[in-house]
């Protein structure tokens, strides 16, 4: 379950904009707008290192020392550099102690299906609702020797006390097939690129078997000709 994290101590900022944005980056401190409960979003810088190791948890929960005011936020969103991967800005709702709130969560599969099966994951992550101060860090789904055929469905994927299922219980979160021969998958590429028009290339290996059987149709053809020209 996720924890509070130790207190970050956030200043408010007054200078908006990107302009505002690269000077506070540049300090060493994290862009962040704080809002929830109906209050007004308020702007805050965080500091750099502390905020990067708070949020290598997914769903985190910051304690904020705000001035002197002290206030639990649930990120909610968090924009990365998309070449640095560097935190260019966060996003984060205020919680209360004993507040439920609606989280996705992140599902991960574990053990080995029967052989010559395929699992497949259509749902990374469920949406739940639990108390903000106790959300779970992932599911862990279990496929163990299952065999072709078996299926996964939300509402069958065990949750912890306290947490409700908002992801339809219907959905089909993982599933167990029947692995390809080589033979049938080369049949399924062949069928879907004639769909689309797609004509394959001759490979080497086919191109030399046209020609020996070119080849072998033309010795027999000079064969029977020969033949007919003895019987003349």
């Amino acid at each position: 379950m996720t924890n509070t994290t130790p207190t970050i101590s956030a200043a408010k900022r007054t200078e908006f904009g990107k302009g505002a944005a690269r000077r506070v980056r540049r300090a060493n401190l994290v862009p962040a707008v704080l809002y929830g409960h109906g209050t007004d979003p308020v702007h805050l810088s965080l500091p750099g290192h502390q905020t990067l190791l708070a949020l290598r948890m997914t769903n985190a929960i910051l304690s904020l020392d705000v001035e002197g005011e002290e206030q639990l936020a649930l990120v909610k969103d968090v924009q990365r550099n998309p070449i640095k991967r560097s935190i260019e800005h966060v996003d984060l709702v205020i919680v209360r102690k004993g507040e439920k709130v609606t989280v996705d969560v992140s599902v991960h599969v574990l053990g080995e299906a029967a052989p010559d099966t395929v699992v497949t994951t259509d749902y990374v992550v469920l949406t739940v609702e639990a108390d903000a101060l106790t959300i779970p860090e992932s599911f862990s789904v279990s496929v163990e020797g299952r065999r072709a055929g078996t299926q996964i469905l939300a509402g069958e994927i065990e949750l912890p006390a306290g947490v409700t299922l908002i992801t339809d219980p219907e959905a089909l979160v993982v599933n167990v097939t029947q692995a390809l021969t080589e033979e049938a998958l080369e049949a399924e590429l062949a069928e879907a690129e004639a769909e689309v028009g797609i004509e394959k290339d001759e490979t080497d290996e086919e191109i030399a078997e046209a020609e020996d059987a070119e080849a072998d149709d033309d010795d027999a053809k000079d064969a029977k000709d020969a033949e007919g020209a003895a019987a003349e």
